[in-house]
C-alpha cells in the first residue's frame, strides 16, 4: 500500500541550493590556479631562455611544489585550530604577492624566489579547500566536488595555453603572472560569502610546531638536492644528505608506516604522491621536448596541455559517475597503471626521435594525454579515500598529509630529473629520454603503491 503523496525527497547535489554557492566560489578558485599553471608551463621555456636560466629551469617547477609543503602543513595546523576561513584568504594574498615578484623578476633566481612564494600560497589553499569540503559537504557528495575540481580545469586547459603564448607574444610573459593577480582577487570575490558561513571547529586542536619545521626541513632539503646534485665531488656528497634529510623531514607529516606503504590511509598518501610524481615530471619537460626535438612553438606545444586538461576532466567525470560500482581501490589501481604506461609510452617515443627515428609530433602527445586518462580516474579518488577515514580530530593533518605527499613527490621528482638533465647535458647525451625513463621508474612504484591501498584485514 502506498501513500498519496510522494514524499520522497530530491536528491542532493552540489548545485542544489544549500551548496551552489560555496561549490561555484571553490570551482572558480580552482580553475584560476589551473590557468595559471597552464600559462607557466606554457611559457617557462620562453622564461628561461629570456633570463639566460635553463640552469633553474627544472628548479622552477620543483620549488613551488616544495614550498606547498610547507604551506600545507601550516594551513593543516591553522585549519584545525580555527577553520578554514582566515588560512584561505591568506594564502591567496601569498599566492598574488608571488605572482608580482615572478612578473618583475630580472634573473631566473628571482623567479624561483617568486615561485616559492606562489607555492607557500597554492599550498595552503589546498589544504583550506579539503577541510571546507569535508566540513559542508555530505560523504556522498564529496565524489561529485573533486570531480567538478577536475572539470574546472577544462577551460583553463582549453584556453591557457593559447592565451599564455599570446600574452607572452605580443605584451611579454611577464604578463602571464602579473595579469593572474587580478584573477585572484576575483575569486576571492566569489568565494567570500559562503566562506563567512563555515563553521569554527568544535573541538580546536593544539597542534605542535614542530610538524611545521619538519616541514621546512623537507622543503629546504628538496630544493637543495636539486642545486647541488649537478655537481662533482663534495657537492654530490652535499646532495646525498640533503635527500636523507627529506626523507627525515617526511616521515613525521605523513601517516605512521606511509614511507613504506603500509596498507590502508598510508598506502593512499604514498600513492597520491607517486602518481604526482610521474606525471608532474613528465609534464614539466612535455613543451620543452616538444620545441626542442619537434621544432615546435610554444602555442602548438601548449596544445598538448589543452588535450591533457580536457581528458582529464573528462576521465574525473567518468570515475565520479561509476561512483560504488568502481571502488576507490579499483580506481586507483586502474590509473597508475594507465599513467605508467602513458609515461613509458612518451619515454619510448622520445627515445626514437633522439635516435633519429622521424616521428611526428603527434605521437608523444597521444602517450602523453593518455597517461591524463590515468590521472583523473585515480586522482579524486585519493582524496575520497582519504577523507572516508578521517573524523574531525585528524581532518586537517590527513588533508595537509595528502597534499604534503602530492607536492613533495612532484618536487622531489623534479628535482632529482632536474640533477639528471644537467649531468646528461655535461656529458653529451640527450637529456629527455633520460628525463623520461625516471618519471617511468615512479610510475612503476606507483602501481606497487596502488596494490596496498585496501584496508587490512580486521
Amino acid at each position: 500500500m502506498t501513500s498519496g503523496t510522494d514524499t520522497t525527497e530530491p536528491r542532493e547535489r552540489i548545485l542544489s541550493p544549500a551548496y551552489a554557492v560555496t561549490t561555484i566560489g571553490l570551482f572558480s578558485l580552482i580553475a584560476f590556479a589551473a590557468f595559471e599553471a597552464m600559462a607557466v608551463t606554457t611559457v617557462m621555456p620562453t622564461v628561461a631562455r629570456d633570463l639566460d636560466g635553463f640552469d633553474y629551469y627544472a628548479l622552477a617547477f620543483a620549488a613551488p611544489f616544495a614550498s606547498g609543503v610547507v604551506g600545507m602543513v601550516a594551513s593543516g595546523m591553522w585549519t584545525d585550530r580555527s577553520g578554514a576561513l582566515r588560512p584561505l584568504f591568506a594564502s591567496m594574498a601569498m599566492f598574488s604577492l608571488g605572482l608580482v615578484v615572478c612578473g618583475t623578476a630580472a634573473s631566473m633566481e628571482v623567479l624561483v624566489v617568486g615561485r616559492v612564494l606562489q607555492g607557500l600560497g597554492s599550498g595552503a589553499m589546498v589544504v583550506a579547500i579539503y577541510v571546507v569540503v569535508g566540513l559542508i559537504y555530505p560523504a556522498t557528495l564529496r565524489t561529485a566536488v573533486f570531480a567538478s575540481f577536475a572539470a574546472a580545469w577544462v577551460l583553463p586547459a582549453l584556453f591557457g595555453p593559447a592565451v599564455a603564448a599570446l600574452v607572452a607574444d605580443t605584451v611579454g610573459w611577464r604578463w602571464v603572472f602579473l595579469g593572474m593577480v587580478a584573477l585572484v582577487a576575483l575569486a576571492a570575490v566569489l568565494v567570500a560569502p559562503s566562506l563567512r558561513a563555515l563553521p569554527a571547529p568544535e573541538s580546536p586542536t593544539t597542534t605542535s610546531r614542530t610538524q611545521l619545521w619538519w616541514a621546512l626541513l623537507a622543503a629546504v632539503a628538496v630544493l637543495s638536492l636539486e642545486l647541488l646534485g649537478s655537481g662533482r665531488g663534495l657537492t654530490l656528497v652535499a646532495a646525498a644528505v640533503a635527500f636523507v634529510l627529506v626523507i627525515v623531514g617526511l616521515r613525521p607529516l605523513l601517516p605512521a608506516g606511509a614511507l613504506l606503504a603500509r596498507r590502508g590511509l598510508p598506502a593512499v598518501i604514498v600513492t597520491r604522491g607517486l602518481l604526482s610524481a610521474a606525471f608532474f615530471c613528465a609534464e614539466a619537460y612535455i613543451v620543452y621536448a616538444l620545441q626542442e626535438l619537434w621544432g615546435l612553438s610554444p602555442g602548438q606545444a601548449g596544445i598538448a596541455l589543452t588535450c591533457v586538461g580536457v581528458v582529464w576532466a573528462a576521465s574525473s567525470q567518468v570515475s565520479s559517475r561509476l561512483g560504488a560500482q568502481v571502488g576507490n581501490v579499483a580506481a586507483m589501481r586502474f590509473g597508475t597503471a594507465v599513467v605508467l604506461a602513458g609515461v613509458a609510452g612518451v619515454a619510448v617515443v622520445v627515445l626514437l626521435r633522439s635516435r633519429g627515428v622521424d616521428l611526428p609530433a603527434v605521437a608523444p602527445v597521444a602517450a602523453y594525454v593518455f597517461a591524463s586518462v590515468g590521472m583523473g580516474f585515480a586522482y579524486p579518488r585519493t582524496s575520497v579515500a582519504m577523507l572516508s577515514v578521517t573524523t574531525d580530530a585528524d581532518r586537517g593533518f590527513n588533508s595537509s598529509a595528502l597534499s604534503v605527499a602530492d607536492s613533495l613527490g612532484a618536487a622531489l621528482a623534479l628535482s632529482i630529473s632536474g640533477i639528471a638533465y644537467a649531468v646528461a647535458v655535461r656529458s653529451d647525451v640527450d637529456p629527455f629520454p633520460v628525463v623520461y625513463a625516471i618519471a617511468v621508474a615512479i610510475g612503476v612504484l606507483g602501481v606497487v603503491a596502488a596494490r596496498r591501498t585496501a584496508a587490512p584485514a580486521a
